[in-house]
């Protein structure tokens, strides 16, 4: 669609007939057309179908299955790493009855020899392997067995410390036995760690039986223990009278337990493992003791009870061994049939869920092509056609073009059809009100150029009157005066130029050929108040093309203005150029307070890229006056922070070399007035940049004049601001004034 300025009265007329009326379709809807469904059907049929499905059976069956399958995993593995708990148990509790009974003979050897002698015999017993290592990667993934098996750790070293220091470090018999008693305990904790949940009370069971005969073998060793030890000494303590029978009652409610939690045949293989003659004499034997250690009777032969000890200790370690055999393979069998049930159940879920996406793929393809296609007109829309119209309306000079609207891709029935006319129609309407705007802001911008051009006619005015009454005036203090109105016309003057810069407008000063470097910093110079503070140190020998000397100096200009403005009036603000590639590098430091680094950030952006105007225009005109000045003519201006201050550098690619501009050198003699009764010359008015203020005409238009020599203009200026730093570092109080006349800015009288 064409929107124009002669188009605006209908675009206000079909956009009042878009937004009065209803959006409704022109067709009816057919309820077997899945393109035609309301969206609220395709995204309950989209989404409802798979979750019920997922939520029903993944949430709660999976979840719970998988939950079991890793109870139960860890609990066969930790059942299984009981083979390795009892080996080690086992051997622990050989060294600790042999060591009972070799520690009264080893208090009472004469020599080291004879001490060595002794810890021969318990060789054997040490030199089993530690079989820890099996059980410790489970204490990676289970809290709780990490703690159990970290106190059975470092009970099981600290039986490594008492191995190894038993001849160096005297340590008591109760020491020494009860780190032994203290280390199997741990390890008889590890071994009833395994727990399968509460929903399984068979393996429970299971775990049971293997703990509780555990436990029972555990304190039949320690009777042993105490009897080979009461056996080596040839006489019972104090404390063996109480122990001994306390021993004895545990073990009898230990092995109780294991027969109430034991099944039938393993009731049936201990009673008839209870009936070998190895079993029976150790049995006897230590029925005796029990019973002759209570009258204070003799004590057992020593060998003998350890010969028929180890025999029924060995027979009960392989029953042991059977009964967690028989746990450990019931545990690996509810593991591995709950892992089967979960997986199975895990491939019914997946075959319903890949059933609903089929159907959601179906039901979805239609939506999602629609939503493509949406999707893409409308980021076409916000990223491409509405910015390019915007653009192309606010850089208009003349009339305003005519705006095509691309319609609607999307030609469904249900919402996203009504979806997709009605972002059209938004677009018609934002490119209406920027039509409009365009028009208001075109309509402003001559507003604007109106009144500035009024103004700079009378400020032209006004300059022309105060260079004639320069010219006369002798006194002084009047032509000090005169000056400072000068300096406030000039202001004035480049106002009204930012004015016509704010309404899109070029400067009406322009110069027909180049204008040396130096010149035009100095007339930059000239255009600020505090235009004494302002020090050329080192400039290029450069000139610049005629048609950009107004503008720039209307930049330079304000970066100088703005220089002065932010920093002490005690300090200086520098100006240089140099040369780099084919242009040159103006660079203008102050000695302010600086800006923040947002702050900072915030105007190199605005100098980047120059923002439309605006009333935070009014509110910093000098940056957005340099910013649309340096855009115009490709000059690049940054700030950044120098020594106590700012440095504002801009790179122009407008100055060109003498040679290059093909203009004649500029003449070597300054240009001046004539001298006045004093015998002072007379400053010729614009002389630095060697023409008016108007607009160029033709050159055979032009009257005949010889321009001034930018470059001796500069020179003189320096020499003054040259004498004036001369003066002012001068320690006097007074400063001589000619008696003649005196000397004002840029040579005037």
């Amino acid at each position: 669609m064409g929107v124009g300025p002669e188009q605006a009265p209908g675009v206000s007329q079909h956009r009042r007939r878009r937004f009065d009326v209803r959006v409704v379709p022109h067709r009816r809807r057919s309820a077997l057309r899945l393109q035609d469904w309301r969206m609220r059907t395709k995204l309950a049929t989209v989404l409802v179908i798979p979750s019920v499905a997922f939520l029903v059976l993944a949430g709660v069956q999976t979840q719970s299955l998988v939950s079991r399958a890793n109870v139960l995993g860890d609990f066969a593995a930790q059942v299984g790493i009981g083979r390795e708990i009892t080996v080690l148990t086992h051997r622990l509790q050989l060294e600790r009855d042999r060591t009972a009974g070799e520690l009264p003979a080893l208090r009472d050897a004469a020599d080291e020899e004879a001490g060595e002698e002794r810890l021969a015999v318990l060789e054997p017993y040490r030199d089993a392997a530690d079989q820890r290592a099996a059980a410790e990667p489970l204490a990676e993934a289970d809290a709780s067995w990490r703690d159990v098996y970290v106190v059975a750790s470092q009970a099981y070293q600290q039986v490594d410390y008492i191995r190894n220091t038993m001849t160096t470090v005297v340590l008591s018999d109760d020491t020494i036995i009860g780190n032994y008693h203290r280390a199997i305990d741990a390890l008889l904790n590890l071994l009833a760690q395994p727990t399968p949940g509460a929903d399984r009370p068979e393996l429970a069971d299971a775990v049971l039986r293997y703990v509780q005969f555990a436990r029972a073998k555990e304190l039949s060793s320690r009777v042993r223990a105490e009897l080979y030890s009461a056996a080596r000494a040839g006489s019972y303590d104090a404390e063996d009278a109480a122990q001994l029978p306390e021993l004895r009652a545990r073990q009898l409610t230990a092995l109780g337990a294991f027969r109430i939690a034991a099944t039938n045949a393993q009731v049936t293989r201990y009673d008839e493992m209870s009936l070998d003659p190895a079993f029976v004499a150790a049995s006897r034997m230590e029925e005796q003791a029990l019973a002759q250690g209570v009258s204070g009777s003799a004590v057992l032969d020593a060998e003998q009870w350890w010969t028929a000890s180890e025999a029924r200790h060995e027979l009960l370690q392989r029953f042991e061994a059977s009964v967690l055999a028989a746990s450990a393979r019931q545990a690996d069998d509810a593991s591995d049939t709950q892992l089967r049930e979960t997986l199975l159940v895990v491939g019914v879920i997946i075959t319903v869920l890949l059933v609903a996406v089929l159907i959601s793929v179906l039901i979805g393809r239609s939506l999602a092509r629609s939503i493509r296609l949406l999707r893409s007109q409308a980021l076409r829309i916000a990223q491409i056609e509405l910015p390019e119209a915007l653009a192309r309306l606010r850089s208009v000079s003349g009339g305003v073009p005519p705006i095509d609207v691309s319609p609607a891709v999307v030609r469904s029935l249900d919402e996203i059809g009504e979806l997709a006319e009605a972002f059209v129609a938004v677009h018609r309407s934002a490119v209406g009100v920027a039509v409009d705007q365009a028009n208001m802001r075109r309509n402003v911008n001559a507003m604007f150029v109106n009144l500035a051009r009024r103004s700079q006619v009378l400020v032209e005015r006004q300059l022309e009157l105060l260079d004639d009454l320069e010219r006369e005036e002798g006194d002084p203090e009047q032509l000090e005066n005169l000056f400072k109105l000068d300096h406030l016309a000039a202001r004035m003057r480049r106002n009204d130029e930012s004015l016509l810069v704010l309404a899109g407008t070029e400067s009406t000063r322009r110069w027909n050929r180049p204008i040396g470097l130096s010149a035009v910093l100095l007339a930059a110079s000239a255009e600020i108040e505090q235009y004494q503070r302002v020090r050329h140190e080192a400039v290029a020998d450069l000139h610049v093309v005629g048609h950009a000397v107004g503008e720039l100096v209307h930049l330079l200009a304000e970066l100088l203005e703005n220089a002065t403005a932010f920093s002490r009036p005690d300090t200086i603000v520098q100006v240089m150029a140099r040369v780099e590639g084919p242009g040159a590098v103006i660079e203008i430091a102050d000695q302010g307070l600086g800006m923040s680094a947002t702050a900072l950030a915030e105007a190199n952006a605005v100098l980047a890229a120059p923002p439309a105007a605006d009333v935070a225009t009014v509110e910093r005109m000098g940056l957005f006056v340099v910013s649309h000045l340096a855009a115009r003519h490709g000059i690049e201006v940054r700030l950044h922070g120098g020594a106590g201050g700012l440095v504002a550098a801009g790179g122009t690619v407008v100055a060109v070399s003498t040679a290059g501009a093909g203009a004649p050198a500029p003449p070597t003699v300054p240009v001046t007035a004539g001298t006045n009764e004093r015998g002072l010359p007379m400053r010729v008015p614009m002389a630095q940049l060697s023409a008016v203020t108007q607009p160029a005409r033709p050159e055979q238009q032009q009257p005949t004049r010889d321009d001034p020599d930018p470059e001796a203009v500069g020179g003189m200026l320096s020499r003054l601001y040259s004498g004036v730093r001369r003066a002012e570092a001068e320690e006097t109080t007074e400063i001589p004034v000619p008696p003649l006349g005196a000397w004002g800015e840029g040579g005037r009288k």
